[in-house]
Protein backbone atom coordinates (compact mmCIF):
# COMPACT_ATOMS: atom_id res chain seq x y z
CA UNK A 1 0.00 0.00 0.00
CA UNK A 2 1.25 3.53 -0.93
CA UNK A 3 -0.81 5.65 0.42
CA UNK A 4 0.76 5.66 3.78
CA UNK A 5 1.01 4.00 6.96
CA UNK A 6 -2.05 1.52 7.90
CA UNK A 7 -3.39 0.64 10.58
CA UNK A 8 -6.83 -0.70 12.07
CA UNK A 9 -9.30 -1.09 8.93
CA UNK A 10 -7.17 0.42 6.48
CA UNK A 11 -6.46 3.50 8.53
CA UNK A 12 -3.55 5.99 6.88
CA UNK A 13 -1.89 8.05 9.53
CA UNK A 14 1.15 9.32 7.33
CA UNK A 15 -1.34 11.78 4.80
CA UNK A 16 -1.19 14.90 3.61
CA UNK A 17 -3.79 17.28 2.06
CA UNK A 18 -3.97 17.83 -1.67
CA UNK A 19 -2.94 21.47 -2.34
CA UNK A 20 -5.53 23.66 -3.79
CA UNK A 21 -3.86 23.73 -7.24
CA UNK A 22 -4.32 19.37 -7.07
CA UNK A 23 -7.79 19.61 -6.18
CA UNK A 24 -9.06 21.92 -8.31
CA UNK A 25 -7.13 20.08 -11.11
CA UNK A 26 -8.94 17.22 -10.22
CA UNK A 27 -12.41 18.54 -9.72
CA UNK A 28 -11.94 20.14 -13.46
CA UNK A 29 -10.93 16.67 -14.54
CA UNK A 30 -14.10 15.14 -13.15
CA UNK A 31 -16.20 17.39 -14.51
CA UNK A 32 -14.85 16.87 -17.88
CA UNK A 33 -15.68 13.53 -17.60
CA UNK A 34 -19.03 13.86 -16.35
CA UNK A 35 -19.67 15.94 -19.22
CA UNK A 36 -18.45 13.84 -21.70
CA UNK A 37 -20.49 10.66 -20.05
CA UNK A 38 -23.80 13.26 -19.82
CA UNK A 39 -23.68 14.17 -23.67
CA UNK A 40 -23.21 9.95 -24.25
CA UNK A 41 -26.23 9.48 -22.25
CA UNK A 42 -28.00 12.22 -23.63
CA UNK A 43 -26.78 11.07 -27.49
CA UNK A 44 -28.29 7.34 -26.62
CA UNK A 45 -31.92 8.83 -25.04
CA UNK A 46 -32.60 11.25 -27.92
CA UNK A 47 -34.34 8.88 -30.15
CA UNK A 48 -36.16 7.41 -27.40
CA UNK A 49 -37.51 10.93 -25.98
CA UNK A 50 -39.05 11.36 -29.67
CA UNK A 51 -41.80 8.44 -27.85
CA UNK A 52 -41.75 9.79 -24.91
CA UNK A 53 -45.32 12.11 -24.10
CA UNK A 54 -43.86 15.78 -23.88
CA UNK A 55 -45.49 15.67 -20.45
CA UNK A 56 -42.79 13.08 -18.60
CA UNK A 57 -40.26 15.87 -19.95
CA UNK A 58 -39.47 17.54 -16.31
CA UNK A 59 -39.76 13.88 -15.10
CA UNK A 60 -36.98 12.78 -17.38
CA UNK A 61 -34.73 15.95 -16.68
CA UNK A 62 -35.42 15.40 -12.78
CA UNK A 63 -33.88 11.84 -13.15
CA UNK A 64 -30.81 12.56 -15.77
CA UNK A 65 -30.08 15.59 -13.20
CA UNK A 66 -29.78 13.42 -10.29
CA UNK A 67 -28.10 10.86 -11.82
CA UNK A 68 -25.21 12.99 -12.87
CA UNK A 69 -24.88 14.94 -9.99
CA UNK A 70 -25.51 12.34 -7.05
CA UNK A 71 -26.08 8.96 -8.52
CA UNK A 72 -22.22 8.87 -10.44
CA UNK A 73 -20.13 10.72 -8.02
CA UNK A 74 -21.51 8.28 -5.17
CA UNK A 75 -20.83 5.18 -7.23
CA UNK A 76 -17.55 5.98 -8.24
CA UNK A 77 -16.34 7.05 -4.95
CA UNK A 78 -17.97 3.93 -3.19
CA UNK A 79 -16.35 1.73 -6.05
CA UNK A 80 -13.13 3.37 -6.05
CA UNK A 81 -12.65 4.47 -2.44
CA UNK A 82 -12.14 7.80 -2.74
CA UNK A 83 -10.61 7.94 -5.87
CA UNK A 84 -12.35 9.00 -9.28
CA UNK A 85 -10.22 9.44 -12.46
CA UNK A 86 -9.89 13.44 -11.89
CA UNK A 87 -8.04 12.24 -8.62
CA UNK A 88 -6.77 9.32 -10.17
CA UNK A 89 -4.87 11.59 -12.93
CA UNK A 90 -3.80 14.21 -9.87
CA UNK A 91 -2.56 11.25 -7.33
CA UNK A 92 -5.11 11.96 -5.21
CA UNK A 93 -7.50 10.63 -2.93
CA UNK A 94 -10.81 11.37 -0.48
CA UNK A 95 -10.34 9.37 2.86
CA UNK A 96 -11.95 9.91 6.34
CA UNK A 97 -10.72 12.31 8.88
CA UNK A 98 -9.67 9.59 10.30
CA UNK A 99 -7.28 8.38 7.42
CA UNK A 100 -9.78 5.27 6.76
CA UNK A 101 -11.20 4.79 2.97
CA UNK A 102 -14.32 6.33 2.07
CA UNK A 103 -17.87 3.97 2.11
CA UNK A 104 -20.91 4.79 0.40
CA UNK A 105 -22.46 7.11 3.26
CA UNK A 106 -19.63 9.48 2.99
CA UNK A 107 -19.79 9.44 -0.83
CA UNK A 108 -23.53 9.94 -0.62
CA UNK A 109 -23.00 13.23 1.82
CA UNK A 110 -20.14 14.89 -0.66
CA UNK A 111 -22.16 14.42 -3.66
CA UNK A 112 -25.78 15.36 -1.96
CA UNK A 113 -24.36 18.92 -0.21
CA UNK A 114 -22.12 18.77 -3.61
CA UNK A 115 -25.10 19.65 -5.74
CA UNK A 116 -25.50 23.13 -3.75
CA UNK A 117 -22.02 24.24 -3.51
CA UNK A 118 -20.89 22.62 -6.52
CA UNK A 119 -23.69 23.03 -8.96
CA UNK A 120 -26.03 25.33 -8.30
CA UNK A 121 -23.28 27.99 -7.52
CA UNK A 122 -20.67 26.83 -9.98
CA UNK A 123 -18.54 26.11 -7.48
CA UNK A 124 -18.11 28.93 -5.97
CA UNK A 125 -19.09 27.91 -2.43
CA UNK A 126 -16.79 25.46 -2.73
CA UNK A 127 -14.11 27.80 -3.61
CA UNK A 128 -14.47 29.81 -0.78
CA UNK A 129 -15.42 27.10 2.19
CA UNK A 130 -11.99 25.23 0.16
CA UNK A 131 -10.16 28.12 1.03
CA UNK A 132 -10.74 29.02 4.19
CA UNK A 133 -10.40 25.89 5.84
CA UNK A 134 -7.02 24.40 6.75
CA UNK A 135 -7.46 20.88 5.16
CA UNK A 136 -9.33 22.31 1.93
CA UNK A 137 -12.47 21.42 2.36
CA UNK A 138 -15.18 21.98 1.15
CA UNK A 139 -18.78 21.63 2.61
CA UNK A 140 -19.19 18.03 1.38
CA UNK A 141 -16.71 17.36 3.17
CA UNK A 142 -17.31 18.77 6.39
CA UNK A 143 -20.50 17.48 6.13
CA UNK A 144 -19.34 14.30 5.54
CA UNK A 145 -15.95 14.19 7.40
CA UNK A 146 -13.43 13.75 4.66
CA UNK A 147 -11.02 15.69 3.25
CA UNK A 148 -8.29 15.13 -0.23
CA UNK A 149 -4.80 13.76 0.63
CA UNK A 150 -1.95 13.46 -1.80
CA UNK A 151 -0.71 10.27 -2.68
CA UNK A 152 2.76 10.04 -2.93
CA UNK A 153 4.48 8.70 -6.34
CA UNK A 154 6.07 5.18 -5.93
CA UNK A 155 7.20 2.42 -3.49
CA UNK A 156 8.58 3.76 -0.32
CA UNK A 157 11.76 1.93 0.94
CA UNK A 158 11.59 -0.17 4.48
CA UNK A 159 14.23 0.05 6.79
CA UNK A 160 16.44 -2.89 7.12
CA UNK A 161 15.30 -5.06 10.02
CA UNK A 162 18.27 -6.59 12.70
CA UNK A 163 17.87 -8.02 15.83
CA UNK A 164 18.89 -5.87 18.60
CA UNK A 165 21.96 -7.84 20.27
CA UNK A 166 20.52 -8.21 23.83
CA UNK A 167 17.15 -9.29 22.53
CA UNK A 168 18.27 -12.18 20.45
CA UNK A 169 18.44 -14.86 23.54
CA UNK A 170 14.74 -13.95 24.40
CA UNK A 171 13.68 -13.91 20.62
CA UNK A 172 15.09 -17.29 19.79
CA UNK A 173 13.38 -18.85 22.87
CA UNK A 174 9.91 -17.20 22.23
CA UNK A 175 7.15 -18.98 20.72
CA UNK A 176 5.58 -16.40 18.03
CA UNK A 177 2.78 -17.34 16.48
CA UNK A 178 2.25 -16.35 12.27
CA UNK A 179 1.44 -12.64 12.06
CA UNK A 180 -1.44 -10.91 10.28
CA UNK A 181 -0.15 -9.91 6.88
CA UNK A 182 -1.58 -6.58 8.07
CA UNK A 183 -0.10 -6.02 10.88
CA UNK A 184 3.35 -7.05 9.89
CA UNK A 185 2.96 -4.36 7.05
CA UNK A 186 1.93 -1.83 9.10
CA UNK A 187 4.62 -2.58 11.59
CA UNK A 188 7.38 -2.45 8.39
CA UNK A 189 5.90 0.88 7.22
CA UNK A 190 5.67 2.52 11.02
CA UNK A 191 9.54 1.80 11.71
CA UNK A 192 10.88 2.55 8.12
CA UNK A 193 8.47 6.20 8.39
CA UNK A 194 9.33 6.40 12.29
CA UNK A 195 11.86 8.90 12.32
CA UNK A 196 9.43 11.16 10.13
CA UNK A 197 6.82 11.70 12.28
CA UNK A 198 5.78 13.42 14.56
CA UNK A 199 6.67 12.25 18.49
CA UNK A 200 3.76 12.50 20.12
CA UNK A 201 2.07 10.29 17.06
CA UNK A 202 5.41 8.10 17.13
CA UNK A 203 5.16 7.23 20.78
CA UNK A 204 1.13 6.17 20.41
CA UNK A 205 1.73 4.58 17.34
CA UNK A 206 4.46 2.31 18.19
CA UNK A 207 3.12 1.43 21.75
CA UNK A 208 -0.54 0.34 19.99
CA UNK A 209 1.30 -1.99 16.89
CA UNK A 210 3.61 -2.82 20.00
CA UNK A 211 0.24 -4.09 22.30
CA UNK A 212 -1.22 -5.54 18.82
CA UNK A 213 2.04 -7.55 18.39
CA UNK A 214 2.37 -9.05 22.26
CA UNK A 215 -0.63 -11.20 22.02
CA UNK A 216 0.73 -13.03 19.44
CA UNK A 217 4.78 -13.57 21.57
CA UNK A 218 4.84 -15.69 24.64
CA UNK A 219 6.66 -14.60 27.32
CA UNK A 220 6.74 -10.69 26.12
CA UNK A 221 9.47 -8.67 25.52
CA UNK A 222 11.90 -8.44 28.82
CA UNK A 223 10.57 -5.57 31.08
CA UNK A 224 11.26 -1.90 30.11
CA UNK A 225 11.88 -2.99 26.04
CA UNK A 226 10.90 0.47 24.10
CA UNK A 227 8.05 -0.63 21.69
CA UNK A 228 9.71 0.18 18.84
CA UNK A 229 12.55 -2.29 19.87
CA UNK A 230 10.62 -4.95 20.34
CA UNK A 231 8.81 -4.49 16.84
CA UNK A 232 11.94 -4.84 15.29
CA UNK A 233 12.52 -7.83 17.46
CA UNK A 234 10.00 -9.32 16.53
CA UNK A 235 9.79 -9.20 12.75
CA UNK A 236 13.55 -9.88 12.79
CA UNK A 237 12.86 -13.20 14.66
CA UNK A 238 9.86 -14.30 11.93
CA UNK A 239 12.15 -13.54 8.91
CA UNK A 240 14.65 -15.92 10.22
CA UNK A 241 12.62 -18.49 11.10
CA UNK A 242 10.43 -18.25 7.96
CA UNK A 243 13.79 -18.43 6.05
CA UNK A 244 14.96 -21.64 8.04
CA UNK A 245 11.54 -23.02 7.36
CA UNK A 246 12.22 -21.88 3.50
CA UNK A 247 15.01 -23.77 3.30
CA UNK A 248 14.11 -26.69 5.21
CA UNK A 249 11.29 -26.66 2.66
CA UNK A 250 13.84 -26.81 -0.67
CA UNK A 251 15.76 -29.51 1.35
CA UNK A 252 12.68 -32.13 1.78
CA UNK A 253 11.56 -31.31 -2.14
CA UNK A 254 15.10 -31.88 -3.28
CA UNK A 255 14.98 -35.39 -1.05
CA UNK A 256 11.52 -36.81 -2.31
CA UNK A 257 12.63 -35.68 -6.55
CA UNK A 258 15.57 -37.36 -5.60
CA UNK A 259 13.53 -40.77 -4.20
CA UNK A 260 10.67 -40.28 -7.79
CA UNK A 261 13.94 -40.34 -9.72
CA UNK A 262 15.51 -43.75 -8.72
CA UNK A 263 14.86 -47.28 -10.19
CA UNK A 264 12.41 -49.58 -8.77
CA UNK A 265 14.48 -51.62 -5.47
CA UNK A 266 16.42 -54.57 -7.03
CA UNK A 267 17.08 -52.91 -10.37
CA UNK A 268 20.99 -51.75 -10.92
CA UNK A 269 21.28 -48.22 -11.35
CA UNK A 270 23.80 -47.84 -14.29
CA UNK A 271 25.12 -44.47 -12.77
CA UNK A 272 26.39 -46.08 -9.44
Amino acid sequence: MRDGILIGEGVILDARPASFATRTLGALLDLLAVGVLTLLIILALFGALDQVDPGYAPVIFIVLAVTIMVVIPTTVETLTRGRSLGKLATGTRIVRDDGGPVRFRHAFIRALVGVGELWLTLGSVALITSLSNDKGKRLGDIAAGTYAIRIRGGRPTLAPISMPPYLASWATHADMRRLPDGLALAARQFLARADRLNPASRVRLGRELAGQMERYVAPGPPPGTPPEIFLVAVLAERRNRDWVTARRGHAAEGEQAAMLHRLPYSIPDPSQ
